[in-house]
């Protein structure tokens, strides 16, 4: 399914006819999906409408984005917030959204908003433009139809929506239109250096710790295409770290040479299960397949799934889905 203008307009229009809303993202939020859940928080109070940040799951925050005013950020339950209207941001699926589906099933009104290409399209209205670089990038698009003005805040939070989504403009999904939107939002004052510096140079102890757990566990397969390795309940417990501490392994084991998929599948300590993180550095591996085919999604580059298999388990069932995706194909 294509996305047209008429989408674009079709969520505008959603926004303006009501005046209470939520907004909520994934779980285990990334910059992208706090950025964005931020930037429209303040563009519509801007435009005079009332709304609530929720984000479901237990997990804390991420250290790197806790300088960022989430105050009124909303977790646990959500009864209080039922039968509102509800903006899901950068959520691939429904299921993206938490175990407690009633934001959803109850609201009068969903819009999806996001740049996943594997979308399902659970709103009544869905604006999903896969081509963008991040949800913050719609989102641009959207501010624009409902004329809202760029304030210094509402561009810092974008811009930590783009500059992590992009991996510093260093990914693919970095286009013109990306940098374009970069300078306008620096322009409009977000501050880069200090996002910079509190997203990328302000790190727990203990997070280095758990890259140094997560090291000594990887294993190579299939001839150093792919790489695996996991992070257990207790390597979180030994070095303090929050299950947001794992986020960028899968990063560093995608950075060794030769690697075609990297997956790092770790078991957050404030909940049950596992969680699994693919990347790929090829660009013919569309690794939302494989996320897929364990119930997950994401992009082609970078995709995930939550599971109750053991770890034992996951790393045969990525063996498989790794071969079965490349077979024939040279090395």
């Amino acid at each position: 399914m294509t996305t047209t203008k008429a989408d674009l307009k079709a969520v505008a229009q959603g926004i303006r006819d009501h005046d209470d809303f939520v907004i909520s993202v994934h779980e285990s939020p990334d910059g992208d999906a706090l950025g964005s859940m931020l930037a429209l928080k303040l563009a519509l109070d801007q435009l005079g409408k009332r709304s609530t940040m929720f984000l479901p799951g237990a997990a804390p925050l991420p250290f790197e984005y806790r300088f960022m005013p989430l105050d009124d950020l909303v977790r646990g339950e959500p009864d209080k917030l039922l039968g509102r209207p509800l903006l899901a941001l950068d959520a691939a699926n429904e299921n993206r959204m938490g175990a407690d589906q009633r934001l959803r099933t109850e609201a009068p009104f969903v819009a999806v908003i996001d740049h996943h290409h594997d979308n399902s399209r659970f709103g009544n209205v869905n604006l999903v433009v896969a081509e963008a670089s991040s949800t913050s990038e719609v989102l641009r698009d959207i501010f624009t139809e409902l004329k809202v003005r760029l304030t210094p805040e509402i561009a810092a939070a974008l811009y930590i929506a783009l500059v992590t989504d992009t991996g510093r403009f260093q990914y693919e999904n970095t286009s013109p239109k990306t940098l374009r939107l970069a300078a306008e939002l620096i322009e409009a004052g977000a501050d880069a250096h200090r996002i910079f510096q509190h997203v990328y140079e302000t790190v727990e102890l203990s997070k280095l710790k758990l890259l140094a757990h997560a090291l000594e566990h990887v294993e190579v397969h299939e001839g150093g295409r792919l790489v695996i390795s996991y992070l257990e309940r207790k390597d979180f417990e030994e070095t303090g770290a929050s299950s947001g501490a794992s986020d960028g392994v899968v990063e560093s084991l995608r950075a060794v040479a030769g690697v075609e998929m990297s997956a790092l599948i770790s078991e957050p300590p404030e909940r049950g299960g596992r969680r699994v993180s693919l990347r790929s550095s090829r660009d013919r591996l569309d690794v939302s397949e494989v996320a897929r085919a364990g119930g997950g999604g994401g992009h082609r580059q970078a995709a995930g799934f939550g599971s109750d298999l053991s770890i034992k388990e996951l790393i045969a069932f990525l063996r498989k889905e790794f071969v079965a995706k490349t077979s024939g194909e040279a090395g």
